[in-house]
């Protein structure tokens, strides 16, 4: 048997629903909002939350180092255990009122995720997972969607970049419907818990964005790879790198399948 991680996760519980609180209390009026670039933002709930956690997390584990959106790295590089934090994922719904977006809160252990949690405050629905655990909504079990067939299908789906047009022409024939949400994290933790049946981001992820609802997703019996097939998991890519497929397994290898011939056509093209 694995180690347990019953007392990290339900401290990542606990300090997500109290980040979740702020966020909450905020909404509908967040206050100053701040360009980060020339499509993101910041706003004030999003750092008081943060510092919420950050607080939370010194007080309780004050050896393990933190990964924040706002604040980046705090503590030692390369330590053995890192919290991964995004305490509020969607903040361009949240400044404009739009009711999706999520409060997430890792554990990286020895370089893979150990402990995730995402929690949705307005619903209160809260999405949890341990590495060798299920993955659990509200506390109960959860499982990967059961479809068999790619056309039965609603694909949490963004496409961004080159070749970007080509992918989504490949994939939304192949589905039901596609949803852009704009909570990656909420998105990818859904498909652990059978909401969405798939979830694909052929890039813009970071790490705060995907360690904990990977995991979730993971735990859940979803297949989760990057879009070649490799490891979703890079503890050590900084920026907005990653990318992401989740799906059951038979969806999985068909999206993938899809995503391949488009990839092909693309780095071909003269």
């Amino acid at each position: 048997m694995g180690p347990s991680w019953d007392a990290e996760l339900a401290f990542a519980e606990e300090i997500a629903r109290a980040a979740g609180s702020v966020v909450r209390d905020g909404y509908g009026q967040p206050g100053n909002v701040r360009l980060k670039s020339a499509r993101d933002v910041v706003t004030d709930v999003d750092v008081r939350a943060e510092t919420g956690l950050v607080t939370a997390i010194r007080e309780r584990f004050a050896d393990d180092s933190i990964l924040t959106e706002e604040a980046g790295l705090v503590g030692a590089a390369g330590a053995a255990r890192l919290w991964v934090l995004d305490p509020l994922d969607g903040t361009v719904n949240y400044a404009s009122a739009i009711p999706y977006f999520s409060v997430s809160v890792a554990l990286v252990v020895d370089g893979r995720p150990a402990v995730g949690v995402v929690y949705d405050p307005l619903r209160d629905d809260l999405y949890a997972a341990s590495a060798g655990g299920s993955a659990r909504l509200n506390g109960r079990e959860v499982r990967v969607s059961p479809k068999e067939r790619l056309i039965d299908c609603v694909v949490s789906l963004t496409i961004l970049g080159a070749g970007g047009l080509e992918r989504e022409r490949a994939i939304t024939p192949a589905i039901r419907i596609h949803r852009r949400m704009g909570s990656a994290a909420l998105s990818l933790a859904s498909v652990g818990a059978g909401r969405f049946d798939a979830f694909v981001q052929n890039g813009g992820l970071s790490r705060w964005d995907v360690a904990a609802a990977g995991l979730i997703a993971e735990r859940g019996g979803a297949l989760v790879t990057d879009l070649s097939g490799g490891e979703w998991w890079d503890p050590d890519q900084a920026g907005s790198m990653l990318n992401v497929v989740a799906a059951s397994p038979p969806i999985h290898a068909t999206l993938l399948g899809l995503l391949a011939t488009v990839q092909t056509t693309v780095q071909t093209r003269p």
